[in-house]
This record gives C-alpha cells, sequence and structure tokens, in this order.
C-alpha cells in the first residue's frame, strides 16, 4: 500500500524518512499541537507552499526549464477563485466554477508558452517567461473591473468554510471546532493528494523521460524522443498544479490582489525553497517549504528575544535586532547552501548511499 502510495519512490535515508513523517504529522495535528492564529496561518502556508514549490520542481528539477512565470498560474487559481466568489457569491459552485475557469487559462497560456518558447534555450526562455510574467502582473493591476486593480478583491466562502461556522459549541483538545478548522483540512487533503500526484508523474516513464531529457537534451531527442513535445507538457502540468496552489491560497485568505498571488518575491522565495530542499526530489519540497516558512514568521521573534537577551553586550544587541532579520535569513540560506550544495535531501540521501556502500 505504502509503495503503491509513495510510486515506489522512498526517502532512501532513515533521518529522511523520519524528517518526513515528523513533517506530515506535524502539519496534520498543527492546530491541536501549536494552537493560535499565527501558526495555524504559517502551517496553511507550508502546506500551500509545498503544492507551489513541488510543481516547479517538476519544472527545474526534473526537466531542467528555468521559468519566472510560475508565479503568474499561482496567481491566476488565485484570481480564479476571488473573481468566481466576488461574482457569484458564497458558494460551492462559485469555487468549482473559479477552479475550472483557472485551469483552462493556465492550461491556454501554458501550451502557447510551451510551443512559442520552449524551442529557445537557457536564459532566453528565462527571460521570455520573466517578461510574460511581468506584463500579466501589470494588466491584474489595471483590469480593476474584474481583478479589485492595487485593492484585490475580498469575497466571502461557503458557509462550511467561514470561520463564523461553528461545527461544535465545545471545544476539542482546546481547539475550537470552527469553519477555519475545516478549510485547513481541506487544504491538507489538497495538499497530500497533489504532492501524491506529483511523485506519480515523475516516477512513471513520462517522468523518466523527463529527467533523461534534463541530463542530455541532444541525446534524448537521437534515441526517438520529441523533446519539444516532453517539454510542453511538463510545462502544462507544472502550470497547472500551481493554479490549484494559488486556489489554495485565495481559500484560505478569503482575499487576492497583485502582491497577494503575483509577486516576483514568490518567485525569488520558490528557488531558494528548492535549493534548501534540493531539486529533482520533490520530498525537498516538503522540507524545504517548512523551513523556510518557519523561518521566515519566527526569525524575528527569536531575533527579538536575543536582543533582549545580550542587551548587555550593545553590539550583539544591534546585530541580533528583528530589524536585521533579512540579513540573518541570507546568511541561514548561504550556509545551508554551502553544506547542503545539493540540498537536504540530496545530502541525506548520499549519506545513506555512503553509508550503505561501506558495509557491502
Amino acid at each position: 500500500m505504502l509503495t503503491r502510495l509513495l510510486s515506489a519512490d522512498f526517502p532512501r535515508s532513515r533521518i529522511l524518512a523520519a524528517l518526513l513523517l515528523a513533517v506530515v504529522v506535524g502539519l496534520a495535528f498543527a492546530p491541536f499541537i501549536f494552537p493560535g492564529v499565527k501558526a495555524l496561518n504559517v502551517a496553511a502556508k507550508v502546506l500551500i507552499f509545498i503544492v507551489l514549490v513541488a510543481s516547479f520542481d517538476l519544472l527545474l528539477g526534473y526537466t531542467g526549464i528555468v521559468s519566472f512565470a510560475h508565479t503568474m498560474f499561482f496567481g491566476i487559481g488565485a484570481y480564479g477563485i476571488a473573481i468566481a466568489s466576488s461574482r457569484m457569491g458564497a458558494s460551492w459552485t462559485a469555487l468549482a466554477t473559479g477552479v475550472a475557469g483557472a485551469l483552462a487559462i493556465s492550461l491556454v497560456l501554458a501550451l502557447a508558452i510551451g510551443l512559442f518558447s520552449l524551442r529557445v534555450r537557457a536564459i532566453f526562455f528565462a527571460m521570455i517567461t520573466l517578461a510574460v510574467a511581468s506584463a500579466f502582473m501589470t494588466l491584474a493591476s489595471q483590469l480593476s473591473e474584474f481583478t479589485g486593480g492595487e485593492d484585490g478583491l475580498t469575497f466571502r466562502v461557503p458557509e462550511l468554510l467561514s470561520p463564523s461556522f461553528e461545527l461544535s459549541e465545545e471545544p476539542f483538545l482546546g481547539v475550537s471546532l470552527d469553519g477555519r478548522l475545516i478549510t485547513y483540512y481541506l487544504l491538507f487533503v489538497c495538499a497530500v493528494v497533489l504532492v501524491l500526484a506529483l511523485l506519480r508523474v515523475v516516477n512513471s516513464p513520462f517522468g523518466r523521460v523527463l529527467q533523461a531529457i534534463r541530463e542530455n537534451e541532444f541525446r534524448a531527442e537521437a534515441i526517438g524522443y520529441r523533446v519539444v513535445v516532453y517539454r510542453t507538457l511538463s510545462s502544462v502540468l507544472s502550470a497547472l498544479f500551481a493554479t490549484l496552489a494559488g486556489c489554495m491560497l485565495a481559500l484560505w485568505l478569503r482575499y487576492n490582489g497583485p502582491d497577494t498571488s503575483l509577486s516576483f518575491e514568490i518567485m525569488l522565495d520558490v528557488l531558494l525553497i528548492v535549493v534548501i530542499g534540493g531539486m529533482g526530489t520533490i520530498y525537498g519540497a516538503l522540507l524545504g517549504s517548512v523551513l523556510f516558512v518557519v523561518a521566515q514568521s519566527y526569525l524575528q521573534d527569536l531575533l527579538r528575544l536575543g536582543s533582549e537577551a545580550a542587551q548587555a553586550v550593545p553590539l550583539l544587541s544591534q546585530l541580533l535586532s528583528p530589524d536585521r532579520w533579512l540579513l540573518w535569513l541570507g546568511l541561514l540560506f548561504v550556509l545551508s547552501v554551502y553544506y547542503f550544495p545539493t540540498g537536504v535531501v540530496g545530502r541525506l540521501r548520499a549519506r545513506a548511499q555512503a553509508r550503505l556502500e561501506v558495509k557491502r
């Protein structure tokens, strides 16, 4: 059963397996283990980024395509839910229409970008996708009649998912059983299903062809694979999964705007997480998202505590100032790349393989 769920792609490292299990269990019981509004928001953001980063890993890690238009599809998913819900009202029909419409638009755009641009090599393709993403963000900001412009769109969700909905008046283990909790577990189920689906894709014959193209595009072409077709299909699949991640974001926030889902900062975060977790692994999306989002959310709080504790040493207190959290986040990233050049997952798998060879 486990073999089928993981598509025979096991962690291949006891430490990695333990970390992945801790992440899944921690996210499954996050509302009860880490009570509080901020902790729940962080856990939900982790779930959303896991899907977004895993979808980008399909593109970068498995196919070798560098695209800066990934957040465009993320934004399309979020806007699909926002526009449909704001115009059709708080209903399941509106959510379904938003998801279906966003997937359709992403499919068409991904095909267009793939067919017209994937014949362009390396940095030129990356620049084309960056231009398309920038144009789309500008368009979303200008079409205020549909997108709300810079102010974005605030909308309502079905009553079952609304924070005002109470499943029970009595808390369970100190946690209110309300619509917010139901929404969180809806995101959790979606994240699990989508990650398992991506594992199935990358471990299928299709996924192995993508890896062959990544390693040597000309050799793959020489043995009969139509590289442009496979690269286009990879781009389309990656875009559709990113769109679903955007739908998850809009459902959780009940709001969407240009800076919320289309910001280039999100694209940079995704790139960092892929590198930290490990490219071409899918599992790296889980560990990288947890490490990055938790550090991004709580590093300022930790620095504030450290600064207060070091008041007697003025220089150290200034270095630990919460205002310098980006400096420390950058330092942590540099150290992670230095000590884990193949990402956390790659390093742990390499250590496990080395130990296995020593025993032999």
